[in-house]
């Protein structure tokens, strides 16, 4: 039996994976594919039955995994990046919530014929947008700055005070049929909520904030009690007031996320990659717990709540929470367009359904399909359309194929120019403001300042920008800002120029030199080689290739002066030359290359292929 429950739960680990490179791999998101999954795996094969394989666990295990979501979403709300929008932002969590509330429960109760209660009940629960379906999203459509913050903001606010009105609902539906005064009781018990989910995780964030700024918790132990203290607060704040805990975890991280001096950059970095092993493993779980035969006792009236809340309730909360603000129509018109509804509403309607169901209540067991059906219909409408959408209203970020170079000396300029000239966009940025300025005047993006800093936080424009190239003499420099962007760019579109060195000059082997990405242009390349070729006259050139002047008659003609940097396929991306990604460009590319000057060099620059070794061939792999 014990092996069984092991290959299960091994199974939805692997699916997890599997469904995330998926969505990776076609560019959707990523909660079609886990739901497809859990759906194939669970009433249509059988393998999984979730209510057998955690049994009581179950739902403990959901309300602890949305916790951390949340914990971690709300790490990343920055009260400076809505600076001017926060009015939006307040209005879509209240008046707007209360609009999608009201229309949501009218439609179910004239398409479905759903009690006005129960009605009232699932408005409640699918107010909320999320994270788990948001934050995915916004990768794939990449809409602009505004868009995005708003859209997070407003997915991780709403969460737990949807979950809490969905509590508020479920509370009065329960008194009224005891017999109790209702109202009061319920009015009573939100109060309380929120009293204790505001109270509570302020000081809790507070607190934890403390620890972290006075070091009181060393560093190796920074994310294994992040995760252990969220956990307790959150099983506090419910001991203290029933399902006040999202609230409270969630206010913990947004008062933590804005108190000064405090690190939590490596949290937010562990809960990122816990976040996304919860949301793969619950999504499986719960869409592995529907029933068919209730999906088809809705019907299409499903169909008609599902267009109602897409078509008029979300159009008009944006109308509404927008009014009087600096958005343009475009910017309105797609956030109107995208608000999937994602984990907290499919945890909520689980939980709600099997206690009103236990009490009796008709047409309770139909909340949970009901409430997947909007999930399903949601993410696949929005997450198929919203990216071609935003880059019809002109409101999405370009590809981000574009380079932040780090250093802005003459070797750094030289290669951004040549970059900017072929159309990529380029961000110079170096802390010597003598190079800033001669980028400035060569009409280059620039950054004045340290990458790594606060101020790169708020003031560092990355629209477009995808890798990291160090061109700086500073070794440690070149190696914080490989570190600290591997996250944002990935470590494969991250690439250094050699700088290092032992103390009689030579460079130290490439395996001694632990190196994050790769090195640019090549192990045995330079930043102190290449500089001196340019002081000594040296060109960078772009060379196109042609049926007549292919890579052979490029190679026969220079390889005795030409350091190879760069190829440009047709398509324009950009291919970093290195050891392990050796160019084999064909007609049609252009090849960036550093010319020598005239007088050549006793040894060839590039290697000269023989007949038993042809010249590697190149692929693509490092662009996205």
């Amino acid at each position: 039996m014990s092996g069984i429950i092991l290959y299960k739960l091994a199974l939805i680990g692997a699916l997890g994976i599997l469904c995330q490179w998926l969505a990776w791999r076609l560019k959707l998101p990523a909660i079609l594919f886990l739901l497809l999954a859990g759906i194939f795996f669970g009433p249509v094969t059988g393998v999984l039955h979730p209510d057998q394989l955690f049994g009581d666990l179950l739902f403990p295990m959901i309300s602890l995994a949305v916790a951390v979501i949340l914990f971690e979403g709300s790490l990343t709300l920055r009260l400076d990046e809505i600076r001017g929008l926060e009015k939006v932002v307040q209005r879509m969590v209240t008046t707007g919530l209360l609009i999608t509330w009201t229309v949501t429960s009218l439609a179910t109760y004239f398409f479905l014929n759903f009690s006005g209660e129960l009605a009232i009940l699932f408005g409640a629960m699918t107010v909320v947008t999320g994270p788990t379906v948001i934050v995915p999203m916004l990768r794939t459509v990449r809409p602009t700055a505004h868009i995005a913050n708003i859209l997070r903001w407003e997915g991780i606010v709403i969460d737990p005070i949807g979950a809490l009105l969905a509590v508020l609902v479920f509370e009065y539906i329960v008194a009224s049929h005891a017999g109790s005064a209702a109202t009061w009781h319920t009015l009573l018990s939100f109060s309380w909520q929120i009293l204790v989910g505001t109270g509570l995780g302020i000081a809790a964030g507070q607190f934890m904030g403390t620890v972290l700024r006075k070091h009181w918790l060393p560093s190796y132990l920074h994310n294994l009690g992040s995760l252990s203290y969220v956990c307790a607060v959150f099983a506090l704040a419910n001991a203290f007031a029933a399902e006040s805990g999202l609230l409270t975890v969630t206010v913990m991280g947004m008062w933590l996320a804005n108190m000064k001096h405090v690190e939590i950059a490596e949290i937010i970095d562990f809960k990122e990659s816990l976040s996304l092993l919860f949301i793969s493993a619950l999504f499986i779980i719960l869409a592995a717990r529907l029933d068919f035969g209730q999906i088809q006792l809705l019907g299409w009236s499903a169909v008609g709540v599902l267009l109602v809340m897409q078509f008029i309730a979300r159009p008009l909360k944006i109308s509404v929470s927008s009014w009087g603000s600096k958005l343009s129509w475009r910017e309105r018109l797609l956030l109107s367009w995208i608000a999937p509804r994602g984990i907290v509403a499919a945890a909520v309607a689980a939980i709600f359904s099997f206690q009103l169901e236990k009490a009796g209540l008709p047409q309770a067991s139909l909340l949970v399909p009901l409430t997947f059906v909007i999930i399903i219909g949601t993410v696949l409408l929005q997450g198929t359309t919203a990216r071609a959408i935003a880059l019809g209203l002109k409101v999405a970020e370009p590809e981000p194929r574009g380079y932040l170079i780090l250093g802005a000396n003459p070797l750094a300029r030289n290669i951004a120019a040549v970059l900017h000239k072929h159309g990529l966009r380029v961000v110079v940025a170096d802390t010597n403001w003598e190079h800033i300025r001669n980028a400035a005047m060569q009409n280059l993006p620039t950054f004045y300042g340290n990458v790594m800093s606060e101020q790169a936080d708020r003031r560092l424009d990355l629209v477009g920008i995808g890798h990291l190239l160090t061109l700086s003499p500073q070794v440690d420099q070149n190696d914080l800002a490989a570190v600290g962007y591997r996250t944002e760019f990935g470590r494969e579109h991250i690439y250094q120029l050699r700088t290092e060195r032992d103390a009689t000059g030579k460079l130290l082997p490439v395996k001694n030199k632990p190196n994050i990405g790769e090195y640019a242009f090549g192990d045995d390349i330079s930043y102190e080689s290449l500089s001196e070729v340019l002081a000594q006259g040296g060109e960078i050139h772009s060379t196109p290739l042609s049926k007549e002047f292919n890579f052979d008659a490029f190679y026969q003609k220079h390889y005795k002066r030409a350091v190879l940097l760069f190829t440009i396929d047709p398509r324009g991306n950009l291919h970093v030359y290195t050891s392990h990604n050796e160019p084999n460009p064909q007609p049609g590319w252009i090849i960036i290359s550093l010319m020598q000057p005239v007088k050549e060099p006793v040894e060839p620059v590039i290697k000269k292929p023989t007949p038993q070794e042809p010249p590697p061939t190149g692929d693509s792999s490092n662009t996205k």
